[in-house]
């Protein structure tokens, strides 16, 4: 006949009890809810990371802003950017009324010259880095946005020297400045001089 001591010191044949180790059981179940509680933690901390233990994504929505129009301002003083006049207009003097206009607003004029053919209407033509000064004179000489261009070689004017800015002006700027007018007058007053001569 066997002793009670004999039974206290075989192990237990049942998994559940504790001198069996840890359950494999119990392990999945910790298992689970670690991973559970992790995602739903990170979840909290990145809410637009992918949630991976549930199959689904967070979608993160973009709003951009509508781009308003700026008004275009100088960056340069008007007194540092040379602005060259060219009469492409036909009319005697139209260059010189243009460039007196432009110097009372303190640009930097050279002395206007005649443009190598004549053209139907103004533009306003600039070298790089010099588009806002030449957006500022087309706005004073009530010119269109649209009569503004980077200057190339094809610009009606043998050389820009030193300027950064070119006025290509047609009939529609000599008709503004009046020396259309004058020269007609002149014109008029030289015929009937003759006249009475």
């Amino acid at each position: 006949m066997a002793t009670p001591s004999e039974y206290d010191d075989q192990p237990s044949g049942d998994s559940g009890g504790r001198d069996g180790g840890f359950p494999t059981f119990r392990a999945f179940v910790v298992l689970v809810v670690f991973v559970a509680v992790t995602v739903l933690v990170l979840s909290n901390i990145h809410p637009g990371a992918t949630n991976t233990a549930s199959g689904s994504t967070a979608t993160t929505t973009t709003t951009t802003r509508p781009t308003h129009p700026t008004t275009t301002t100088t960056t340069t003083p008007p007194n540092k950017v040379p602005v060259v006049v060219a009469n492409a207009s036909g009319v005697t003097g139209a260059a010189a009324k243009i460039s007196s206009q432009l110097a009372t607003s303190g640009w930097d004029l050279l002395a206007p010259v005649n443009a190598t053919t004549e053209v139907t209407s103004s533009s306003v033509y600039f070298v790089a880095g010099f588009q806002p000064e030449a957006e500022s004179i087309a706005t004073s000489l009530h010119l269109p946005g649209s009569a503004v261009a980077p200057y190339t070689t094809a610009v009606p004017i043998s050389s820009v020297g030193t300027a950064q800015v070119v006025v290509v002006a047609g009939p529609d700027l000599a008709d503004k400045t009046g020396a259309a007018a004058a020269t007609t007058t002149t014109t008029a007053a030289a015929a009937a001089a003759t006249t009475a001569g």
